[in-house]
Formats: C-alpha cells, sequence, structure tokens
C-alpha cells in the first residue's frame, strides 16, 4: 500500500471530503476509503488528481511498487494522448467552421444584397449551430471515444473551482 498525501492536497485547498467527492463526481465514501489508504483504480485516482489539481503521481508521498510507478506512467502518457487527440479534433471542427465562413463570406461579398443576408446568418447562426453540435454530438462523442480526456468546459470549470477553494 502506498501512502497518499489527499488528505494534505484537501486540506491545503480548504476543502471538505464533501467538496472534493463533488469535484471528483464520486461518492463521499470513496474519498474516506482513499484517505484511510485503501487501494483504487487509476481512473478513480485520475478523477481525485484533476479535481485537486494535480498529476496523479502528485497524491503519493512515495510510490513503492514498480509496477504500481510503470502503471501510473503508463496512465499519465494515455491520459496526455487521449488529451491531446481530443483537442485536436475539437481544433478540427473550429478550423471547419472557419473555414466555411470565410467561403461563404467571399460567396457572399460577390452577391449584393444576398450576400448582406447570408455573411450574418452563417457568422452569427453557425455559432449557434456550432455551440449545440458540439454540446450535442461532439463532446458526447469525444468523451466516449476518449475517456481520459475532458471537454475544454470542464477544463474551465476546474479552473473556476481551483480559483474559488473555500466556494461550496
Amino acid at each position: 500500500m502506498n501512502e497518499t498525501r489527499i488528505v494534505e492536497l484537501r486540506r491545503e485547498r480548504g476543502w471538505t471530503q464533501e467538496k472534493l467527492a463533488d469535484a471528483c463526481r464520486v461518492g463521499i465514501r470513496t474519498i474516506q476509503r482513499l484517505e484511510a489508504g485503501s487501494d483504487a483504480s487509476l481512473e478513480t485516482l485520475s478523477l481525485v488528481a484533476d479535481a485537486l489539481g494535480v498529476p496523479v503521481r502528485d497524491l503519493f508521498a512515495t510510490i513503492e511498487s514498480d509496477e504500481l510507478n510503470g502503471r501510473v506512467d503508463s496512465f499519465e502518457s494515455r491520459t496526455n494522448d487521449q488529451q491531446s487527440a481530443r483537442d485536436r479534433t475539437h481544433g478540427g471542427w473550429r478550423y471547419l467552421f472557419i473555414g466555411v465562413g470565410v467561403v461563404i463570406t467571399l460567396l457572399g461579398a460577390t452577391n449584393g444584397q444576398l450576400g448582406s443576408v447570408i455573411i450574418p446568418a452563417y457568422w452569427g447562426g453557425g455559432v449557434l449551430i456550432l455551440f449545440a453540435l458540439q454540446r450535442l454530438y461532439l463532446d458526447p462523442h469525444l468523451d466516449a471515444k476518449f475517456p481520459l480526456s475532458r471537454s475544454k468546459r470542464d477544463r474551465r470549470l476546474q479552473k473556476r473551482r481551483e480559483a474559488q477553494p473555500n466556494a461550496r
């Protein structure tokens, strides 16, 4: 068994066990077991580490087992790879939207009055459609394809929680 630093990291932020459990989206009993030194899956440890804003490795005072050390390294590598792939896919959709918008703008500029309707409609309405597609299709698809990654929205929410450590 490896000694964890979860209690120390949680207290540094001024969080209760309930606050950490909410931030991780796990049960309070899971947090209590982790703080008592019980073993947990790497996925659960990843949720806790993300909520505390530290790498999984930093949850432990020392990692005694070479096997666990290798598993943590592998897990962190997979997490980084999946986050990069998710960000590239998300960026690709954004560039597709911008590229289509440039083409529509250029074509609309040559069409006089029709262009004066199409251009604002695309850039105004298209943004709303893009956000809806992102929330309804892209994010759930990327969550399933890259389960160790997080959406930009989730990362922003995490940063806000970290910026307000005593807020409940």
